[in-house]
């Protein structure tokens, strides 16, 4: 005996679920119908990205790198700075005085000037005994008060090896230095040392 259906049921039995266009059942109108038309529509979406941001890099150029700076031993046995050449080394107190000593400039690069000393590699800083007093690395120990307090020629602040050949060891009577002065001014008949030394024992240069 055959089975009737209520009107409409009868329909839907013969054809089956109703199917979206373009897609498979269930699937919603933005579907895509395959699969590979997906993938395809995704990586032409990557490939356009791609070369837009290769046009702008070629537009616009890559960043800047400012090669790291480099500490080196200058000639004088000082802390030096390292010029691009990779060749040339300049004295510490030579970087970010205003005037270019390395071919390319690279000692007024304004990475490293643009807010000394913070701005500046911690080898081409020293500090003194005031902390809000710093000089170059390379004018400590060199015979002459830098830091105002001569905290950068004795300790405890500073350690330094005694006077050099060229300098004649003594409490001096000039702010310019410390505990040593230039043998050039023994026997100058003025007054350098506090013991009058520089006058009496010094042998002069």
């Amino acid at each position: 005996m055959n089975k009737v259906f209520p009107q409409g049921e009868n329909d839907y039995a013969a054809a089956g679920p109703k199917a979206h266009p373009g897609g498979e059942a269930g699937c919603g109108p933005l579907c895509c119908s395959r699969r590979g038309a997906c993938l395809s529509a995704s990586l032409l979406f990557l490939l356009a990205t791609l070369a837009a941001l290769i046009a702008l890099v070629t537009i616009l150029g890559l960043p800047s790198r400012t090669p790291r700076a480099q500490a080196c031993i200058t000639l004088t046995n000082r802390t030096g700075f390292l010029c691009h050449d990779q060749r040339s080394c300049i004295p510490a107190s030579g970087v970010c005085d205003g005037v270019r000593t390395c071919t390319h400039g690279k000692d007024e690069d304004e990475s490293l000037c643009r807010d000394v000393p913070q701005s500046l590699p911690r080898f081409l800083v020293a500090h003194c005994g005031d902390p809000a007093s710093w000089i170059y690395s390379d004018q400590k120990c060199d015979g002459t008060n830098n830091c105002g307090d001569c905290s950068d020629e004795l300790s405890p602040v500073t350690v330094c090896p005694p006077c050099g050949p060229g300098w004649w060891h003594c409490p001096s009577t000039f702010f310019k230095y410390c505990d040593c002065i230039p043998r050039r001014l023994c026997r100058d008949h003025i007054q350098h040392c506090s013991d009058w030394s520089d006058e009496y024992a010094c042998p002069g240069p």
